[in-house]
């Protein structure tokens, strides 16, 4: 099914879809307006997401969602202000992952080839327990962040990172293997 959009450009979907797009896109926007308690915030997280979402989870907003119904969050994770999920395609935060500020995971993209271009393709973004995403890292569509891994400020994050590594960047490259307590 096709729908004509404001810009003129048909959107390739169902009504269904178009229609939790607009609704998340509804909830998020009246979450961002004024000032609202953590609990607050979780509980318009629970109706953008569709199930509840953990008591200790903490998102500053303004967070900006454009479908949350493919979108998880574990135990003590936490999301910073300014940042945008483009969660067409699935997004799991696992426990304990911290988001810095500004940061973008798009799980959507188009196809390269001119004639294909209008047509959006998604692949899930998955971040593994204890990760943590620096100030304003970037996402791409199809990416694990692995377990303990570190992904610094300002990076762009074109494939996997592997467990316990730091990845700095644009496109984001190991640095090195994360320091361990003795």
């Amino acid at each position: 099914m096709s729908n004509t959009t404001p810009t003129g450009k048909d959107y390739v979907g169902s009504d269904s879809l178009y229609a939790d797009v607009q609704r998340t896109m509804q909830l998020a926007a009246e979450m961002n307006t004024g000032w609202h308690t953590d609990d607050e915030v979780r509980q318009y997280m629970s109706q953008i997401t569709g199930k509840p979402v953990p008591e200790t989870l903490r998102i500053f907003t303004p967070f900006h969602i454009n479908y949350g119904l493919t979108t998880t969050f574990g135990e003590d994770s936490f999301v910073n202000f300014g940042c945008t999920f483009l969660a067409l395609g699935g997004i799991t935060i696992e426990d304990g992952v911290f988001i810095g500020p500004h940061c973008v995971l798009a799980t959507e993209y188009h196809p390269e080839e001119p004639s294909r271009r209008h047509q959006l393709l998604t692949k899930p973004i998955v971040i593994r327990r204890n990760a943590w995403l620096g100030a304003d890292v970037k996402v791409l569509a199809g990416v694990t962040i692995g377990q303990d891994a570190i992904v610094a400020a300002g990076s762009v994050v074109t494939r996997d990172v592997p467990a316990g590594t730091v990845v700095a960047g644009s496109p984001a490259r190991i640095i090195r293997e994360i320091h361990r307590d003795a």
